[in-house]
């Protein structure tokens, strides 16, 4: 478990303002960096806290973060379900564990901050498996079958949860947390009640905006009764982001009445359940797509205000220095690293591994019930396993790493610091594999930034060493003498035997597409898997007429559901044609020949045709380098072993290779 605290601050720094220090409730921020809550579903099937939950939050302290908020904790279940595995906070046997995370993060010198949730209300899922009925603010549709319907809590339960809220806080305090933060963001229960999409209640919880905010603010002032001396904060969404849904007209009298309720901080996003992407903003919404949450919030309140959303410490700085906000969250940048703050204050920009906004193994991950990890930071949530010790081999190996792609880099870095003596070569010239042109799109620019923090870190190690514009043959005598070969070597692209391809035609391969072949007016993408789609919302976005053409029922099935609401979003806006169940029979110079759902013919006429029908591993080339080294120990790592996404590539490397 981390117990070392790093400087955070440099007043002489390019991010004067993002590390200078900031006083809330008499408690001091060492900068004004803070990790915003997210689920770890890293806890017991009871809900308690675990070391291993404690390593990850107090890693994230010691890399210098000022205020480290961990993810929901239920504070009752009464009225609603809790799952299993989900963190709770409604007995005192609960202490224990959160006492672990509140000393994890004071060690590494940060405040520690525990969220309470009221409930979930209309949002949550599990009724059902425990038998109980849905309940909202009043009589609403339930999210998970709009055509059942939501009882509304009466005054009296709604009285026994702010009584809970109280009881959770006093543990919170009783743990030695230094800030509580009230979950009331993306349309839960708190949400509920202060929406008038959601409220239609005629009581004192209902009609005026003071009365929808009643609510909110007496489970702050029970926070406040219960854990004197804690921050008290609250996260709102300032813009539901659907029609119909609260806007910043109706959130500017919430925000002011929780200031009046006595909130000392409060987080800033926009989303909901209606509008998922935003409340886990994939790379598709760009930098800080919801800024402007935060700066409007800002204007009305004379409390601290953090901005949320797909930040970087550039923007980060530039909306403190403009007062548009006093701190700013980074959430799924300090699952990819955990040390920005330390880099930051010491200089060392490049050395932050980017976040690239996948979802896929933090966010996605926890909508599987499964602990929080990361594409691109395989020690995220694994703390306690998974540590580098520099120079701890006792007896290096030569390792040959074929490809220089993700897998092979990531192999090549990890066995690297452990002090193996490594040679990468790669047949192109440059490194990153087929992430490079799958990093032409602009909203995949963060891909880049991945692909020059791995030149950097490699860089610094002594005994790591690239070879571009260099392909192994089995005959090549770079193998001689390998204690180990490390098959990096990708796949090929996928064309079914079914599909044929007329004399003159030309189609291109969606990664030469992304390499720059040239395109005609009207393009045909075949398969409309991630790959397909991506390409297709980049040509689309180059000003071209775009069709998918899809077999299955509908497009992109092999990504995340969130990712893919704002994929969606972005191809109809851009008037991308989809057609699904289009069997792909031929490729033509004209175009392409289908069967639509009814077995009927047709040609789709093209300019360009890019095919994204999938990949195959090189299996073959790798059999072959493998038989030529009969002595050394052969490992695969990445798309030659099954082509899926970035993160499975890098994780797999860096287990390979940790276990070297």
């Amino acid at each position: 478990m981390p117990t070392t605290t790093r400087q955070a601050t440099a007043p002489n720094s390019a991010y004067p303002h993002l590390l200078s220090p900031l006083t809330i409730a008499g408690h001091v921020l060492r900068n004004r960096v803070l990790m915003p809550p997210m689920g770890t579903e890293m806890c017991t099937e009871d809900g308690l806290s675990t070391p291993r939950e404690a390593a990850y939050y107090g890693a994230r302290a010691v890399g210098g973060t000022a205020v480290v908020m961990t993810g929901i904790n239920f504070v009752q279940s009464d009225l609603e379900p809790v799952h299993k595995g989900l963190a709770r906070v409604d007995s005192d046997e609960c202490i224990p564990g959160l006492r672990g995370i509140a000393d994890a993060v004071h060690a590494g010198g940060g405040l520690a901050s525990l969220q309470l949730t009221p409930g979930l209300g209309r949002n949550n899922q599990y009724y059902d498996e425990l038998g109980m009925e849905p309940v909202s603010s009043s009589d609403n549709t339930y999210f998970f079958d709009p055509s059942r319907r939501c009882r509304a809590l009466t005054t009296e339960e709604i009285r026994l949860i702010v009584q809970r809220v109280g009881e959770a806080a006093r543990r919170g305090a009783e743990a030695g947390f230094d800030a509580i933060d009230l979950h009331g963001h993306t349309g839960y229960l708190v949400d509920q009640f202060m929406s008038a999409v959601w409220n239609r209640r005629t009581d004192e919880y209902g009609g005026s905006p003071g009365n929808r905010a009643r609510f909110a603010v007496e489970c702050l002032r029970a926070i406040k009764d219960n854990a004197p001396g804690c921050i008290a904060s609250f996260r709102i969404s300032v813009n539901h982001r659907f029609e119909g849904g609260r806007t910043w007209e109706e959130t500017q009298a919430l925000v002011q009445a929780l200031e009046a309720g006595g909130l000392d901080m409060i987080l800033c996003d926009d989303g909901s359940y209606e509008a998922m992407d935003y409340v886990f903003p994939p790379y598709y919404l760009g930098d800080a797509p919801m800024w402007e949450a935060a700066a409007r919030v800002k204007e009305v309140v004379s409390i601290p205000v953090a901005a949320c959303g797909s930040l970087t410490p550039e923007i980060g700085e530039r909306l403190i220095a403009e007062g548009s906000a006093d701190l700013v969250a980074l959430g799924r940048p300090l699952i990819a690293d955990p040390d920005i703050v330390v880099k930051l204050a010491q200089g060392r920009r490049a050395d932050i591994r980017p976040c690239i906004r996948c979802n896929q193994l933090c966010t996605g991950n926890a909508f599987f019930g499964l602990p929080v990890a990361c594409a691109v930071n395989p020690e995220a949530g694994f703390e306690l396993e998974r540590v580098i010790e520099p120079g701890s081999v006792a007896e290096p190996k030569r390792v040959v790493v074929v490809g220089a792609g993700p897998a092979g880099l990531e192999f090549a870095r990890v066995a690297g610091l452990r002090g193996h003596r490594v040679e990468v070569y790669d047949k192109g010239d440059g490194i990153g594999g087929v992430l490079l042109p799958a990093a032409t799109p602009e909203f995949k620019r963060e891909l880049f930034r991945m692909i020059g923090w791995w030149e950097h870190q490699l860089e610094q190690i002594p005994t790591v060493s690239i070879h571009l514009g260099h392909e192994v043959t089995p005959e090549d005598e770079v193998l001689t003498g390998a204690d180990v070969l490390v098959l990096a070597i990708g796949s090929h692209p996928l064309v079914p035997e079914a599909v044929a391809v007329a004399p003159g035609a030309r189609p291109v391969d969606v990664l030469e597409f992304h390499r720059g072949a040239p395109l005609g007016k009207r393009v045909v993408v075949c398969g409309g898997g991630l790959s397909g789609a991506d390409a297709a919302l980049e040509i689309a976005q180059a000003g071209h007429e775009v069709v998918i053409l899809e077999m299955a029922e509908a497009i992109a099935g092999d990504m995340l559901m969130l990712n893919r609401i704002s994929l969606l979003r972005e191809l109809e806006a851009h008037r991308v044609e989809i057609r699904t169940r289009a069997l792909v029979k031929e490729i033509t110079p004209d175009g392409v020949r289908l069967a639509g759902p009814d077995g009927a013919e047709e040609l789709v006429e093209a300019d360009t045709v890019i095919t994204a029908f999938g990949l195959r591993p090189a299996t073959g080339e790798g059999d072959a380098l493998a038989a030529a080294v009969p002595d050394a120990e052969v490992i695969r790592v990445g798309d030659c072993v099954k082509p899926r996404k970035v993160g499975d590539a890098i994780n797999d490397a860096y287990v390979a290779a940790l276990a070297l």
